[in-house]
């Protein structure tokens, strides 16, 4: 993961989106050479054939390494560490929800209004983490990198330029933390799995939450 992490957005007019960030390191740059780019591809899929196999648990350089028939140093090298090597496996359909509401087709992307906006930004989210919540779990950053970790921030940034829109009287980078915890996978998982709240709930929940923070009325 990047070592620099861009700072959320000043507020410059109604239209302000975040810039899509990387989540991994430059390991992906296509001038990476063959080799490596191949040696890379390799260890990512013997670490989601584990998954797939073994649940996230089940993923450690070691056994990544064993799975490649490769040195756990080349491993190391790759990725840095466990939490870089199960994030990289989470890149590629993060940078696809990101591509959606960046640019994609409304409510989620942009032509629809802010309020729609967020309450289908909420529900991809949610979905997203029922889909990948044991990986979701152990992809999480140790807590003093939690909240600075590039997929948290590009999803408060992007909360926070809707709430400018909608409620652009409120302190709405603060607001954007508060929604965002709501989408964190140690609650969804707690949520889902220990209380066993169907996801349904959790979505009517954000959708609940989303109309009182903005003073909207519920979707019918």
């Amino acid at each position: 993961m990047s070592a620099s992490l861009p700072s959320l957005p000043k507020p410059q007019g109604p239209t302000d989106e975040p810039v899509l960030l990387e989540l991994t390191s430059g390991e992906e740059d296509p001038c990476l050479r063959a080799d490596a780019a191949r040696n890379r591809a390799r260890l990512l899929e013997a670490a989601a054939c584990l998954v797939a196999e073994h649940g996230a648990a089940a993923v450690t350089m070691e056994a990544v390494a064993a799975a490649a028939s490769v040195g756990k140093g080349t491993v190391f090298r790759r990725f840095g560490d466990r939490t870089g090597l199960l994030t990289a496996l989470l890149d590629h359909s993060e940078k696809k929800l990101q591509a959606d509401f960046l640019s994609g087709p409304p409510p989620l992307g942009p032509g629809a209004p802010p309020v729609e906006r967020l309450r289908a930004f909420g529900c991809a989210v949610l979905r997203r983490m029922a889909e990948q919540l044991d990986l979701q779990l152990a992809a999480q950053p140790e807590p003093a990198r939690r909240f600075s970790s590039p997929p948290t921030r590009v999803r408060s940034s992007h909360i926070t330029v809707l709430l400018r829109q909608a409620v652009p009287d409120a302190d709405c980078v603060l607001l954007a933390q508060t929604l965002n915890g709501y989408l964190d996978p140690a609650l969804v998982h707690h949520l889902t799995k220990e209380c066993g709240m169907p996801l349904e709930r959790l979505e009517a929940g954000w959708l609940d939450l989303v109309s009182r923070v903005t003073g909207t009325e519920p979707p019918r």
